[in-house]
Order: structure tokens, then sequence, then C-alpha cells
């Protein structure tokens, strides 16, 4: 085994949780949240939603089946990770597995993320470390390596700073052909999201985040997932309202809920510890089907803000938070989820088949 130096997880309220570091050499600091994924690992570190953040994984193992390779499909997109980098700022977990196994691995967790300048820190309770952020809610916290000083606690908030626009593309990507063209806004999309919507036979015109897209030439708009506090996302607002006047498709994930609902007039809030999950069960609101979705996201829309011509379309099980809107006579709609799985189940995926079939 090799020999490791020791870390301390620092929370805002004092608590100090000691550990063993692995990873990148380093300290770091941002939002503590946790996530009761079982799996995918991969596809979460690179998901962009988790920019700001330090991720507590409740799974006791991770690492044990490694890294593969970056590599991407016909279209550009890579097939095991969500983006081309890491995004979370720190990892927690109780079992590091220096020792990996998987026929497609190419590196371990840690040398991946030592590469990227990542730390890590394992042997830490991170059930009890969950309780503590389900009874007091997601806090600031950081990781400090062994050697250096743990005591002044200064840690700036993520969610002061416009997440979206540090992890946005800079310029317009084009993937796909179709007769259709989809104008994906990207706050921090997903790669399974661009693949879902690509092997749907429409090209797919990826723009950053304050991209002026109604210039544009466009038969349905996309509104991807994306970290942080949706108020800072001003631009986006405003060029989705002025989409909203032509009439056509609409659709939002995660962020782009919370977008699209500020643009019609309601209001979003702070979650108390969020929804970052594969196992979060949702209502069909009306209806009586329930859907398993994966999740990851701090803030929620207001339905109750909700102006007149919208409606509820899906609604949170676990604690009645909405999870989706719809207008009840144009082609505009969301879901708070991620329909796109990757990693998670794929019961929603018919979102995207309901959004191409109203180009």
């Amino acid at each position: 085994m090799t020999t490791r130096k020791k870390a301390t997880l620092v929370l805002q309220n004092g608590r100090k949780m000691e550990g063993w570091a692995f990873g990148y050499d380093g300290p770091c600091d941002g939002e503590v949240v946790f996530s009761t994924a079982m799996v995918g690992y991969t596809e979460s570190l690179t998901d962009p939603s988790f920019s700001g953040q330090i991720l507590c994984a409740t799974y006791p193992l991770l690492g044990n089946y490694g890294i593969s390779p970056m590599e991407t499909d016909r279209d550009g997109l890579l097939k095991s990770f969500e983006s081309e980098k890491i995004h979370i700022r720190g990892l927690v977990v109780t079992d590091y597995s220096e020792e990996y196994s998987h026929w497609d691995a190419v590196k371990s967790l840690g040398d991946w993320m030592a590469e990227q300048k990542v730390p890590g820190v394992s042997g830490i309770d991170t059930r009890l470390l969950t309780q503590i952020l389900r009874e007091e809610g997601s806090m600031l916290g950081k990781i400090v390596p062994e050697g250096m000083d743990d005591g002044t606690f200064d840690v700036a908030d993520p969610n002061l700073e416009n997440q979206a626009a540090i992890v946005s593309c800079k310029e317009v990507i084009r993937y796909g052909s179709g007769d259709k063209k989809v104008v994906l806004v990207d706050c921090g999309v997903k790669h399974q999201i661009l693949r879902c919507l690509v092997r749907r036979g429409v090209e797919v015109i990826r723009v950053p985040w304050d991209y002026d897209f109604n210039q544009m030439e466009w038969d349905g708009l996309f509104i991807s997932n994306g970290p942080g506090n949706p108020i800072h996302c001003k631009a986006t607002v405003e060029h989705i309202r002025q989409a909203m006047q032509t009439g056509k498709p609409i659709c939002g994930i995660c962020l782009g809920n919370q977008l699209l609902g500020i643009a019609a007039g309601a209001s979003t809030y702070k979650l108390k510890y969020g929804h970052r999950s594969h196992n979060q069960p949702v209502r069909q609101v009306g209806t009586d089907r329930c859907y398993i979705t994966a999740q990851n996201h701090g803030y929620a829309l207001d339905e109750s803000t909700l102006p007149a011509g919208w409606e509820p379309y899906f609604t949170n099980m676990n604690d009645g938070t909405n999870e989706g809107i719809r207008h009840k006579t144009k082609p505009f709609f969301t879901a708070q989820f991620h329909p796109e799985a990757s990693s998670g189940p794929e019961d929603t995926e018919f979102i995207f088949d309901d959004f191409i079939s109203l180009l």
C-alpha cells in the first residue's frame, strides 16, 4: 500500500473530520454537498452542475473500476464522461480503492484527480457527514492536507458567482444533422443530453449561456442543466423571454427548468441540501405515474409563483418540490430531473421524444 498523508475536512460549522489524502496534494474549498448515487463516479465528477462544490459520496467505496480513456464518438461527444474535465473541487469518500479492476480502465481515480488538481479525502464517515448536511443544510467547507494550516475559516461562497458562465462553452458548436435545428443553451450541459438530441435526427447548435440565439434560425430551443444560482443568468432569461414570443417549442432540463420558470415570471429558492442522486421519485401531476429519476441541483422553482397559463408538470414525491412545468396552450415544458440519466435510470428519456415531436 502506498504511504498516504492525512487530510482534514473542515466545515463551516466548526466540525473537523480527519482522513487520508488521495488525488491532488493540495487544498480546496467550496460548498459541501452529498450524493446518494451508487455508481457512475466518472460521470458525476465531470458533471458541470457540480462546479464550485466538494462532493461527499454516500456510497462507501469509490475507485474500484478506475477511469476509462477519454474517447469520443463520431459526433465528438465523450463516451464515458459528461464533459472534458472534472468539475467538483474536492471529493470525500469512506473508502478509496487504490487498486482498480475493469477491462476498460487506463488509470486510477486518484491519478486522474491528481492530473486535474482535484484533492480527495478518504476514511471519512460519510453517513455522519450526510446527516450533518441534512440537518444543518449544505455548507461551505475545505479539504486541508497534513502540514497546512486548517485554522482560519475563510471560504468564498460559490453560489455568489455565476457558475454557469464558468462552465459554459465559449463559442458556437454544432453537432449532428437533420431537417430540424435545435438551439441548445449551454449553461453546463452534459454530453449525454447532446447525444440524446443528436441521435433523434436533429442538428444541435450549442451556444454559450449568454449568446443571443434569437438572431439565428432554429426550430426548437433546449435549455440545459447547469450549476449554481439561476438568478445570475439574467442574459439567458432575457433571451428566453424573447424566444417565447415566437411560440416555437421550448424544453428545459434542471437549471433550464428554473430559467424558463423565471422567464415566465416565477421565482426560485435554495433547497436546504438539494437533490443529488439516482433514486428521486417523481410523479407526473394529474396522473398516478411515478418515475425514478437522476437529479443534481441545489435550487428549486417556486411553483406557487407561476403566472396564469402555466402549471406544474412533475412533483417530487419525497418533499413535494417542483420537478417541472408546462404551458397550458403553448409548446413549452421542462423537467427538473435528468431524463438523459448517465449515470442513472432511463425511465424518463421520453422527454426528448416529446420535445422532438413538437418541432
